[in-house]
């Protein structure tokens, strides 16, 4: 079962090709379920996002599609929600959707992901950069209203990487994320990222296959070339460390399938 649950559309404003384009890329792949997940509506950073006006019209493409190419592939409706306190919007929370990727972008208002923003990384403690990176993957998972975590050690990005264990640095928000029944994706856009790595690393990979988190697979695409990006490569690092199984989703109810 090859399944795909993180990936966008034009109307986030930074990814190229339509939604149809998209899917019939998954078929070819052979690709059993595919998910979209934009990044939700939110009253920041508004121009990288699906406006509030826009969810209505979002849900009725996923489903025109879903109906369309049900017997080649299930489809997914699913959001992207950028943990952010003081921006959570319950209009968002409250959608009704298969899945929510839950994830962090912001600490503060530092877009520590953004090409643009990252010479902030030198001016600042990597330890306590890392940390607080942490902390608010920790709190989001607290929240218990997600149900994956979104590419979980994105901080690593540019390669700005702590003195400290990161194993260390992790685990409290790893026994959160636990305690709120998550599951965590293993997310191929890292490498495509300067860190060239999968998000999570395979020492933060052991430490979730420990804990006995559940796991599923994302590509995280932007485009039509990197849906279903390096699987077979994710696909195998899983199984290297343990997992024989991953998670996918039907109005917010996990489902357990053999990869």
């Amino acid at each position: 079962m090859r399944i795909d649950l993180h990936n966008h559309t034009t109307r986030c404003n930074h990814a190229k090709g339509s939604m149809e384009s998209y899917i019939k890329r998954a078929i070819e792949l052979g690709i059993d379920i595919y998910g979209f997940s934009e990044h939700a509506p939110m009253d920041f950073d508004e121009q990288y996002r699906l406006k509030f006006h826009e969810m209505n019209d979002y849900k009725n493409d996923v489903l025109t599609l879903k109906e369309k190419y049900q017997k080649d592939i299930k489809i997914l409706l699913g959001y992207e929600v950028d943990y952010l306190k003081g921006h959570i919007d319950e209009r968002i929370i409250k959608a009704d959707v298969d899945y929510m990727i839950g994830s962090v972008h912001f600490l503060g208002s530092w877009g520590f992901d953004n090409p643009e923003f990252s010479d902030e990384y030198k001016s600042r403690n990597i330890d306590e950069i890392w940390q607080e990176y942490f902390d608010n993957i920790e709190t989001m998972a607290k929240m218990g209203a997600f149900d994956i975590v979104g590419h979980l050690d994105l901080i690593k990005i540019f390669n700005f990487m702590p003195k400290r264990d990161i194993r260390v640095i992790a685990t409290p928000a790893l026994k959160a994320i636990k305690k709120s029944n998550m599951v965590i994706e293993l997310n191929a856009a890292g490498l495509r990222k300067p860190c060239k790595e999968v998000y999570p690393s395979k020492s933060l990979l052991e430490v979730v296959y420990e804990f006995d988190i559940p796991i599923t697979f994302s590509s995280d695409a932007h485009a039509i070339g990197q849906v279903g990006f390096k699987y077979n490569e994710v696909r195998e690092l899983a199984k290297k460390i343990g997992f024989t199984k991953a998670v996918t989703f039907e109005q917010r109810q996990q489902q357990l399938v053999t990869f």
